[in-house]
């Protein structure tokens, strides 16, 4: 058992995750799946990986590496002690030599081929272009899901009428005109100019085809920095083939593919250019845009009970008024699409 120094509370061991912070927006609103992909034993596999990548590529083009150092590090991809990652860094103040160190300690046949030519920036930005690339693999499907479920949606309603609006006003057109514009005629309910449930969801539908585009372009835009070295000349790996250009050329070739990509960035610096992240966030924010109008729209609508969300058998709608039904699905989504 575990005392509190604040409250003096008694914490069982197994609760004390309890007493750290913990974003919402991980707890309780990210897929497993995201959670993954962005966690830290994603992040430093994925460092091991290309470090891996990169002695298979070297090999391959020339350099006198072993099939035992490969297959020590590919034996030790996911042992990761990683408090000695962490005392490692304290003292070396340097995240990836950490790593290389830690990495070593269980590859000791292959520790002179541990980022052998790399800069920090090949396992830093290709470990983020590849979580980039695997959480748009993710969103997607989910995307293409909800698209899919939403024109089955508007199918089933197509027919059915409803309010059509302008300025969250009553805008349904009762009259048509004649060729005289001065002469209406007044039609019965049948024949107005109704809008209806299954046309509304069309709306919106098409927005979310839009993003479906948006972020397709996006995934499939992206490349991979690949082998560049520090400032982006690869003279590090020019001086490890002794000048020869086309070894360097086909290195850089062998690893992007290994790292499951078709192509790497022609030019880059140190990093790739942060107006890939400008691309792939305009994608992701015209998507919140649309969920945020989708839901704003439902919570309006739910207000004049013309659409509500489910509301399920146990579910309480307010601490003081119970059996309200609160669109809380909407609600949620809206203050995500705003982060």
């Amino acid at each position: 058992m575990a005392v509190s120094s604040h409250s003096g509370v008694v914490m069982a061991e197994k609760d004390q995750e309890k007493q750290s912070y913990r974003s919402p927006l991980v707890a309780r609103y990210a897929s497993k799946d995201m959670v993954y992909n962005f966690s830290d034993a994603k992040k430093f596999s994925t460092w091991r990986k290309l470090w891996l990548i990169l002695a298979k590529s070297q090999k391959k083009v020339g350099l006198n590496i072993t099939d035992v150092q490969l297959k020590e590090m590919e034996e030790n991809i996911d042992n990761i002690d990683f408090k000695m990652a962490a005392e490692e860094e304290k003292k070396r103040r340097h995240d990836v030599m950490a790593h290389v160190y830690t990495f070593a300690q269980c590859c000791p046949a292959a520790a002179p081929i541990i980022h052998l030519g790399a800069t920090s920036c090949y396992v830093g930005d290709n470990t983020d272009l590849i979580v980039l690339r695997d959480a748009f693999d993710i969103i997607l499907p989910k995307l293409a899901r909800c698209i899919q479920r939403l024109s089955q949606f508007a199918r089933n309603y197509k027919d059915l009428p409803t309010l059509g609006f302008t300025h969250y006003q009553n805008a349904i057109l009762p009259v048509k005109l004649t060729s005289r514009v001065s002469n209406c005629i007044v039609l019965p309910m049948e024949d107005q100019h109704t809008e209806t449930v299954g046309k509304r969801a069309c709306l919106w539908l098409s927005d979310l085809c839009m993003d479906l585009r948006n972020i397709s372009r996006a995934r499939s835009d992206m490349r991979f920095r690949g082998v560049k070295g520090t400032t982006g000349t690869q003279a590090s790996f020019l001086a490890l083939f002794d000048g020869n250009a086309e070894k360097v050329e086909e290195l850089d070739r062998l690893v992007t593919s290994l790292a499951g990509f078709d192509e790497a960035y022609i030019v880059t610096g140190q990093t790739y250019s942060r107006k890939v992240d400008v691309d792939i966030l305009s994608a992701l924010a015209s998507l919140g845009a649309s969920v945020h109008k989708i839901c704003t729209d439902i919570r309006l609508l739910a207000n004049l009970k013309e659409l509500e969300e489910p509301f399920e058998k146990d579910q309480v709608g307010s601490s003081a008024m119970p059996y309200k039904r609160e669109p809380m699905r909407s609600e949620r989504c809206c203050s995500l699409a705003g982060i």
